[in-house]
């Protein structure tokens, strides 16, 4: 099975658009809740970038303006 490539260039805006949302997630909750890297709750940043992907995935599904 091929795929298009209208559907190869959605799934590289959609990764490109997740990633940079999970990565603005984990800024803002690093810089906002520590004093020092270790006081960081690691597992708490790793579960709310994974949320924030998922929800990104979701609403790429609704239509990718850079991928029309």
């Amino acid at each position: 099975m091929k795929i298009s490539d209208k559907t190869k260039k959605w799934f590289k805006a959609a990764a490109v658009r997740t990633v940079k949302t999970m990565a603005e997630t984990a800024i803002a909750l690093i810089g906002t809740n520590t004093i020092g890297i270790t006081d960081v709750d690691w597992l708490g940043v790793l579960s709310a970038c994974a949320l924030s992907g998922v929800v990104t995935v979701l609403t790429c599904i609704k239509g990718l303006p850079e991928a029309q």
